[in-house]
């Protein structure tokens, strides 16, 4: 696992080594994957147990990974609790902040998704280059409804294939074995699906990093979750005002939300971000201004981010005649100084 380390490749990818140490840790063998120490923090819990009782244990089973309190294969781990806590959620789903308590053991989600379909799974090669290849795996439905989405296909219906844990497992580790530098978890949108994902990490025996591709638009519950099983945030920070939010994606409290699970996720253990933002015609003041202002202050500006030009008007965009356009050059230019402005110093721009 060090062919990446060619010397054109590092400096294509000097920020982002800056920015990730642990994530470039694990690449290269020093550190494993988060979600392997959580196997290895022994936990006792009885899964018939009421769920304020199992998240009791959780919060315990949390420190004692902070504090490096591990043991070689216990019998029950903090992961499998995860896993049960995670599956009683799915019964009143409020996995996202949506929260439309849905039963997905029998019923579809405002997310339209009840068991975890795979839309696709490959290699990807078009992801950031501190990434590639990344076994992306894609799975359908999503808690937006963004009038320009580029996966609605998607993202909007269900589509796929419904595999068991064992043997999504299965194709991670063939994926690893075939040079994948992480599994990357993306839709439509990985957070309904997040219960599916953690039975299958149970499986996982190969060190790959977990890349979190998300709108995190996750509940509080859910971002439990993901401590100490995401590697990578790699998260996708779109508007900057709930107005905007509300009129092309259909979403409440956005910013309250985002800007909420941002600072939980900074806490998470050993986790790290590369923040996404789509620029989208006629938002930059409004948008791209305010959220790179906020990640300046609030995340830091040493953080990975990525300021993208590569919007299309897909979907219904074309309903919205102000965003029924591709970008602007003084827009680009305009982001980019943005950029400049805020003082990142790890940036991907374009």
């Amino acid at each position: 696992m060090v062919m990446w380390f060619r010397r054109i490749e590092i400096r294509e990818i000097e920020g982002a080594i800056k920015a990730m140490p642990h994530y470039f840790a694990v690449l290269r063998g020093d550190e494993v994957p988060n979600f392997f120490l959580s196997k290895r923090v022994g936990v006792k819990f009885d899964e018939d147990a009421p769920l304020e009782e199992l998240w009791e244990i959780h919060e315990e089973a949390m420190d004692r990974l902070k504090e490096n309190d591990l043991s070689e294969s216990p019998e029950k781990s903090l992961l499998d609790l995860k896993a049960v806590i995670a599956d009683k959620i799915l019964e009143s789903c409020e996995l996202c902040e949506f929260k439309c308590r849905a039963n997905r053991k029998r019923e579809i989600g405002y997310c339209r998704v009840k068991e975890s379909l795979v839309a696709s799974e490959f290699l990807h090669y078009g992801e950031e280059p501190e990434l590639i290849p990344s076994y992306t795996v894609f799975f359908s439905g999503c808690n937006f409804r963004c009038v320009f989405c580029q996966n609605w296909d998607i993202s909007q219906f269900r589509a796929g294939v419904e595999y068991p844990p064992n043997e999504m497992a299965e194709k991670i580790t063939v994926a690893f074995a075939q040079g994948a530098k992480n599994v990357n978890f993306v839709g439509g949108e990985p957070t309904p699906n997040l219960p599916f994902i953690i039975k299958t990490l149970r499986h996982v025996k190969v060190p790959i990093p977990v890349v979190w591709n998300s709108n995190m638009y996750m509940s509080e519950e859910a971002m439990k979750l993901l401590d100490g099983v995401v590697d990578v945030y790699l998260a996708d920070f779109k508007w900057g005002n709930d107005e905007c939010a509300l009129k092309y994606s259909k979403v409440p409290r956005y910013w309250e939300v985002i800007t909420r699970n941002f600072l939980l996720a900074k806490r998470h253990y050993k986790a790290e971000f590369l923040i996404r933002h789509l620029v989208i015609p006629g938002h930059l003041d409004c948008c791209t201004r305010q959220i790179l202002k906020w990640i300046a202050e609030n995340i830091g500006k040493d953080v990975r981010i990525n300021v993208m030009f590569q919007y299309r008007p897909e979907y219904e965009a074309g309903k919205n005649p102000e965003i029924s356009r591709t970008l602007k050059d003084e827009e680009m230019i305009e982001a980019a100084r943005l950029v400049r402005e805020f003082g990142f110093k790890n940036a991907l721009v374009g």
